[in-house]
């Protein structure tokens, strides 16, 4: 299997390694941009490569329209997940159940992203199914969401945010896998179930809380933009209220970080790969919560001082 040269880590660590140092680099960058680079060019392709929807720059060199594709798109992340993750958790399911052997292109993929490990996938079989399971309902919801829920309005996003976001859905279900090499000696249903810990129950619950606060904030959001009958009356930004949203300005955000965790609880916060992954979806998502916080108080004043971008009662 393919290792970075003298690290240790597999391919997928080093891809999530990398994407963190980019993020942080970024939030860095922004955070202490001051006012004669926000009119170099190079800061303007910057600042709207991680900006996207209300939070883009109000006036944008022209050429950079060019690369500018429909917020409303975000349906094909969670499309793609839904399929290629439900794939991988098929052919997992008849690995382990039936002893059914991956296919071969399934094989190569997997050895060119993990790394050379003694441990196989029994006595995990449960904490892995858990882990592909949860994230393929977190991908079904989203796209029932994007569909059912969220009311979008013209808002884009970059070329590059569009691939990157494409490569991330990609990458998760190998990530899970990451942990260990698969075996195909068939397992029982009872012999998974005893492999039952509290680690499990942790992780399902907080999943489920964090699902609930994403899916409550998502609805408060576009109820926004809608009248008492459902109807959508406006495109307009409105401060959001109620909920978690009196906390904090990004709830939404900070649920989709509690999701990734409560779902790295499922191994007993032992695998390395998928917290590099959670450190990524941290600066991602605090990135775009601070930009949306910044937002709020640029458009709307006053807005409620007290209130933190990302993480209640911190920042």
């Amino acid at each position: 299997m393919l290792l970075l040269p003298d690290t240790g880590l597999s391919l997928a660590a080093g891809c999530w390694l990398l994407l963190d140092v980019a993020f942080l680099l970024a939030l860095i960058i922004h955070l202490l941009g001051d006012c004669g680079r926000r009119y170099s060019t190079l800061y303007a392709v910057f600042e709207d490569i991680i900006r996207y929807g209300k939070t883009k720059l109000g006036r944008r060199p022209a050429w950079l329209h060019w690369f500018d594709l429909p917020k409303r798109w975000f349906w094909h992340f969670y499309l793609l997940s839904v399929i290629w993750n439900g794939a991988l958790l098929g052919f997992i399911v008849r690995s382990l159940l039936l002893g059914v052997q991956l296919p071969q292109w399934i094989q190569l993929l997997f050895n060119f992203f993990h790394k050379d490990s003694e441990q196989k996938i029994y006595d995990e079989e449960l904490s892995t199914l858990l882990a592909l399971s949860l994230l393929w309902i977190h991908s079904l919801r989203r796209l029932f969401e994007c569909f059912y829920v969220s009311v979008y309005s013209g808002g884009v996003i970059n070329l590059a945010h569009y691939c990157l976001g494409v490569f991330y859905y990609f990458l998760l279900g190998i990530t899970v896998l990451d942990h260990a090499e698969l075996d195909y000696n068939k397992v029982t249903v009872t012999e998974i179930l005893q492999q039952l810990d509290w680690c499990h129950l942790a992780g399902c619950l907080f999943y489920i809380w964090a699902s609930l606060l994403q899916y409550r904030s998502h609805v408060i959001l576009a109820n926004l933009r809608k009248d008492k009958s459902g109807k959508i009356v406006t495109m307009n930004h409105v401060i959001p209220s109620g909920d978690w949203f009196e906390t904090i300005s990004c709830p939404h955000y900070f649920a989709e970080l509690c999701i990734y965790t409560s779902i790295g609880f499922l191994f007993g916060l032992d695998h390395l790969t998928w917290w590099l992954l959670v450190l990524f979806v941290f600066l991602n998502q605090s990135s775009a919560a601070i930009l949306c916080h910044e937002f709020y108080h640029q458009k709307f004043d006053p807005y409620p001082a007290h209130r933190k971008a990302f993480i209640p009662y911190l920042f």
